[in-house]
């Protein structure tokens, strides 16, 4: 990936970031901590991955995607705000009554999602019935799903990831946001999933480990293994940092599910808009 497309994601993941921050603190509540870790993975499937077209949300040939770990909804809302699929002017009425962007994503109201998630486990496995879908239909279009490390601990991520495998779901794309926290502590404390990895290649998936899922130019290295692989469903398992990008969030179960007050929204957007303007001027100096 060339340096000024590596630099236009960052800036977008950058001002993702700002309105996940923004609608948190409207709606007093929400899940700040693990949408601001899984940004750079949304910006990336919405900037440079997947095949849509915000103008038909619709679009039968579109990639779908599901957000299994639909409380990180202030983080696909901020991308797809970006992305053009609706105005970021509705940012601030995350949660509020009459809504389009609820505390959970809603398929029947909010443009561009294409499923309500929230019901962890759930997400993923519908995901799989879309990309079964795909392939009885003889239709091109892939499907991606979105969850947590704490969300694994469901018995029915496995059961959908046995289910992909066993029916060569190889239009599957699956990423594992492991920030290691969920809400009570580290997901070792609650009920350790180790080795991610290897529970997913037993199960029969094509693996990729990314040890910074935080950097783009990871990512995209890690999405291009992944469209080498042709037999297998691809797990992509990153490793990211809770509350990325506002420096008292950052690795900080706490702020799983806890909007910042006044003083913390003053300073975390002034932490997001410092490197909004360095990213910015180094992608003005090319």
């Amino acid at each position: 990936m060339q340096q000024k497309e590596l630099l236009e994601l960052k800036i977008n993941a950058c001002k993702v970031r700002r309105s996940i921050l923004t609608g948190t603190f409207s709606a007093k509540c929400g899940h700040p901590g693990g949408s601001l870790s899984c940004t750079d993975a949304l910006t990336y499937l919405y900037f440079k991955e997947m095949n849509i077209d915000p103008a038909q949300p619709e679009m039968e040939s579109r990639d779908r995607f599901v957000l299994s770990k639909g409380h990180c909804a202030p983080g696909l809302y901020g991308v797809l705000a970006r992305r053009g699929y609706f105005s970021e002017d509705e940012i601030p009425t995350l949660r509020k009554l009459g809504s389009r962007l609820q505390g959970h994503p809603c398929r029947n109201v909010a443009p561009g999602v294409d499923m309500s998630t929230g019901s962890l486990g759930q997400g993923v496995s519908v995901a799989v019935g879309m990309a079964l879908g795909a392939k009885l239909k003889g239709e091109n279009w892939r499907t991606y799903s979105l969850l947590g490390d704490g969300e694994i601990s469901e018995g029915q991520v496995w059961e959908a990831a046995m289910f992909a495998s066993a029916k060569g779901l190889t239009n599957m794309t699956i990423i594992v946001d492991n920030n290691n926290l969920q809400i009570d502590g580290t997901i070792e404390e609650v009920n350790s999933p180790y080795p991610i990895d290897e529970k997913f290649a037993a199960f029969g998936w094509n693996v990729i480990n990314v040890a910074d899922g935080n950097d783009m130019a990871q990512l995209d290295e890690a999405f291009q293994k992944a469209h080498a692989c042709t037999d297998k469903p691809n797990a992509i398992i990153m490793k990211t940092l809770k509350g990325k990008g506002v420096s008292y969030m950052e690795n900080k179960a706490a702020w799983h599910g806890k909007a910042p007050n006044q003083d913390e929204y003053d300073q975390g957007m002034s932490e997001l808009n410092a490197e909004l303007a360095r990213l910015e001027a180094e992608y003005a100096a090319l």
